[in-house]
């Protein structure tokens, strides 16, 4: 019976309606050790006998061993992986040692847990219970939040139960419920389960400050020692809880007690492993009785093959007041009683014991230690991967071998995301690397820098690095210009031209595949400076492919100097074709980054819808993944489509969240986009001055060389005229200018004739609208056809050409409309108004798609094109009945009643 948790009940009871209903949802349980959150999970099993159950906990042994914690919660559910996609299913039997390892994306795991449970879940819901989540390996952790963060339409509870405090379960975007102490009356309700004298009831009530676990255990303890407990009160709540349980486990008979060190010790339970190890020790299965008869250890299966203590403070009380030397025993006992030719889970369960044992270098220990770790980065175990090698390096025996494998160590870290842990275990490595080593380790300490804001730090990093390289290595040292190409971007334009000359100086063969890069990227700053026409992205590639192969980080860069050349078309096929890699093999990660691109090409080209279904998904997969440059960037440019649309709000709320991630850099990632966003919501409301003071901050280092600005001139030129400033304008257009004369792209060409247009005081206004009128891709870039035939009928209605103003206008509004540009329709439409026409907002099928959220339209658009329910699925990292959920929403707004009528809609509707 639960008392005092009366609130608590009913939260959980809600869920499990909503699992029944078919909705899933996620929760996170906090609190201290003992305030109940066992007793929770105990509950809520106990009230949904009617769904499926997978349960386990966290062992804080296990942390070293990736997917351990994954390995034990989803062993029942194994029985569906026929029915998981081929990718996915692979990568579950590698980590269930099912089949052939082999190397897999890390969120291709939470990918295929989130599969898994869809298809466990069947038809009756599923409730998923995970105990002592703080001691998850971080790798089954990062799986199982993945696939918690992405649960809708399954049917499928997922809870988490976790401490509060350092080294806490982190569940970013997952609800939490914080528990709290008994309230007095349930306190004493469990209190009087025990004979006291009120002297010691009230101490006891004092002493445990509403903490179940100790109104039930303290108890006891002040009985064992005659009633005086004297030093409990003396000590945190944990340490007395630890005490109790202690003084249970010493009255054991000394076998039981090391059997019971034994059994803490071990990572997994499993029982026969236990007894091998205590054989060695001279202790036998009969010894484990008192501690049965004492209920200290119960059953942790119905076979009877594996045994858990009552509660982990007891695991940890007998593990944590055993001296040093019986642990150090039971550590070699369980290391001989594990086979490493059995399985790669015994070898490294035994390389762990071992390191636990060894008290000196010991190269052996280091080996095994290093194979574990590899196998563990090979499996997207990174975070495990950087123990497993920083520990072989304090064992290792000499200082190259030492520095190479903390150099290792710092990979992996970077590799988690722990960009601290990276920077000390890379600057510590450097200390004693040799010079190939000293080079990776340039790598990683810049690109740990770079992700915490220190872009100058970063920079000079890779530079030394490059400078070290020149001539030993010209491959590796482009390599990291490259890579110093990315940093500069943030730094200034200056920046940014001396690097790109300091890789146009490198002596790179010409068989290199670095080498067409190499040529493609130093057009950035030659662009408008010789006059020669810049080579096309897709024969620089075509170049590339000839000579071998590059980083998908060289390949992400060379997408973004595309759109900076004015190559759209080229960057826009080369990211989607990166994306879909991506997506095949289930690497959501990196996603964002080449999302970004695409997104960037459909804002340039005028498809609003579009660009809002690639940032809408990118954004959420950048928040999954903990990627929060890619938070602001993607925040930025829904703020640039929230300001098109007229939505202050949302544009405001976006640009701020942009601008937030600065961090320890001089601005944010996205503070270009966001002042763009800023700026074109003010000009489309009427605020000229407002929208100009964004503009100018573009165009002002270390901003004015990125491409948003770039593209951001002619709405300066726009707001400039339109305060009577023309001047302000002038040096922005020049740079425009000349970057248009190198993009040599007609649609740049219309932008520049649009500028002259609007600066022109006499009848050379028209000849310049016209001309761009001329130019404009109408149909590929219908915004800035749209923009331009506004500003010209403005120019025609001024000049009382009333007849003439209205072609252009209403050709103005019906794009503008048709993408929900609300301030841009208005003005053209009371322009026509003042020519005696009165346009009638358009009806019909544009209208229905316009009610289908980003990710309704998304998967409308793939399932129009035949893919099925769990084909989607895999593309877009979500469950296929989520994907089924999404569907049944969108046909109703769309008029349709199956999946057959989607696809001549879809050309219809223009998805």
């Amino acid at each position: 019976m639960l008392h005092g948790r009366e609130a608590e009940t009913e939260t959980l009871a809600a869920l499990l309606e909503k699992a029944r209903a078919g909705t899933s949802a996620a929760l996170v349980l906090r609190g201290e050790p003992g305030i109940g959150k066992t007793a929770l999970l105990d509950h809520v099993a106990e009230a949904a006998p009617d769904l499926r159950l997978l349960r386990s906990a966290g062992v804080e042994f296990e942390a070293e061993l990736p997917f351990a914690g994954l390995q034990l919660l989803l062993r029942p559910a194994l029985g569906c992986l026929p029915a998981l996609p081929g990718p996915q299913r692979e990568t579950l039997e590698a980590i269930f040692g099912l089949g052939r390892g082999s190397t897999f994306e890390p969120t291709l795991a939470g990918l295929a847990v989130l599969s898994l449970l869809t298809e466990h879940a069947g038809e009756e819901g599923l409730l998923c219970l995970l105990d002592d989540a703080h001691w998850l390996d971080s790798a089954s952790r990062d799986a199982l939040v993945f696939a918690a963060r992405r649960l809708h339409a399954e049917g499928v509870i997922m809870l988490f139960a976790a401490r509060d405090g350092e080294g806490s379960f982190p569940g970013p975007g997952l609800p939490e419920l914080r528990l709290t102490g008994l309230a007095p009356h349930a306190a004493l309700a469990l209190l009087d389960r025990h004979p006291l004298t009120p002297a010691a009831r009230d101490r006891l009530l004092a002493e445990a400050r509403g903490n179940p676990l100790a109104l039930l255990e303290l108890p006891l303890a002040l009985a064992e020692d005659g009633g005086s407990a004297s030093s409990a009160g003396a000590l945190p709540l944990t340490s007395r809880l630890h005490l109790a349980f202690h003084g249970q486990v010493s009255r054991m008979p000394s076998a039981c007690q090391t059997l019971l060190l034994v059994a803490a010790t071990d990572e997994t339970g499993e029982l026969a492993v236990i007894l091998r190890a205590a054989a060695t020790l001279g202790i036998g299965a009969e010894d484990l009785t008192p501690a049965e008869e004492a209920g200290l250890v119960v059953h942790g299966d119905t076979e009877g093959t594996t045994i858990r203590f009552r509660h982990p403070l007891l695991r940890a009380a007998v593990h944590h007041r055993a001296p040093v030397a019986a642990r150090l025993a039971v550590h070699r006992a369980l290391a001989a009683a594990l086979d490493p030719a059995a399985s790669a889970d015994h070898a490294d369960r035994r390389a762990w014991h071992l390191a636990a044992a060894t008290t000196g270098a010991d190269e052996e220990v280091a080996a095994a230690l290093e194979s574990t770790a590899t196998r563990a980065r090979e499996r997207g175990g990174h975070e495990a991967a950087s123990s497993a090698y920083e520990r072989a390096a304090r064992l290792s025996a000499e200082p190259p071998a030492r520095a190479r494998r903390e150099a290792l160590a710092a990979e992996a870290a970077l590799e988690a995301g722990d960009l601290d842990r990276a920077g000390v275990l890379g600057d510590r490595a450097a200390r004693h690397a040799d010079p190939s080593v000293a080079l990776r380790l340039t790598r990683v300490r810049a690109q740990a820098s770079f992700w915490q804001g220190a872009y100058s730090t970063a920079h000079g990093m890779l530079l030394d690095g490059a400078g070290l390289a020149r001539h030993s290595d010209p491959g590796e040292a482009a390599g990291l210009l490259v890579q110093a190409l990315h940093t500069s971007w943030y730094l200034g334009e200056g920046h940014l031209a001396a690097t790109l000359d300091r890789l146009a100086a490198l002596p790179l063969a010409d068989e290199h595949p670095l080498t067409p890069v190499r040529s493609y990227l130093t057009q950035l700053t030659r662009a408008g400076r010789d006059g020669s026409q810049p080579t096309p992205l897709r024969e620089t590639l075509t170049a590339v492919s000839r000579r071998g192969r590059i980083p998908e980080q060289v390949a992400a860069i060379l997408c973004g100097a595309a759109l900076a050349l004015g190559q759209d078309t080229d960057a826009s096929t080369a990211a989607s074709a990166l994306a879909d890699q991506h997506r095949a093999s289930g690497g959501a990660g990196r996603l964002p980054t080449v999302l970004f691109f695409v997104a960037e090409g459909e804002v340039f080209t005028g498809r609003h819808r579009d660009a809002l279904t690639t940032a809408t998904e990118a954004l959420r997969l950048a928040r999954d993944t903990g990627q929060t440059q890619w938070v602001s960037q993607f925040s930025s440019v829904l703020a640039y489509l929230a300001a098109a649309e007229g939505d202050e709000a949302a544009c405001v709320r976006h640009a701020e969240e942009a601008l937030a991630n600065a961090g320890n850099a001089t601005m944010s990632p996205g503070a270009p986009w966001a002042h763009w966003s800023l700026g074109l919501l003010h000009l489309g409301l009427g605020r000229a001055e407002a929208a100009l003071d964004h503009f100018e901050r573009m165009m002002r280092e270390p901003m004015r060389h990125h491409i948003c600005a770039t593209r951001a001139t002619p709405d300066l030129v726009e707001a400039a005229v339109r305060v009577g400033a023309a001047g302000r304008a002038a040096e922005p257009l020049a740079r425009f200018e000349r970057w248009a004369a190198s993009a040599r792209q007609r649609w740049a060409d219309a932008l520049v004739l649009r500028c002259h247009a609007l600066l022109a005081t006499d009848a050379r206004a028209e000849v310049s609208y016209v001309r761009a009128l001329d130019q404009h891709d109408r149909g590929g870039r219908s915004v800035e056809y749209a923009r331009t035939s506004l500003l010209y009928g403005e120019w025609l209605r001024r000049a009382r050409r009333k007849a003439d103003a209205r072609r252009h206008l209403i050709a103005a509004v019906e794009v503008f409309d048709r993408l929900g540009m609300r301030p841009w329709a208005d003005r053209a439409r009371g322009e026509l108004t003042a020519t005696g026409v009165k346009p009638e907002r358009p009806r019909g099928a544009r209208g229905a798609a316009a009610g289908l959220t980003p990710q309704e339209a998304q998967i409308v658009r793939l399932a129009a094109t035949g893919l099925s329910n769990r084909d989607i699925a895999a593309q877009l990292f979500l469950s296929h009945r989520t994907v089924g959920y999404h569907l049944y929403k969108a046909y109703p707004k769309l008029g349709v009643t199956s999946r057959g009528e989607l696809g001549e809609l879809a050309d219809v509707l223009g998805l």
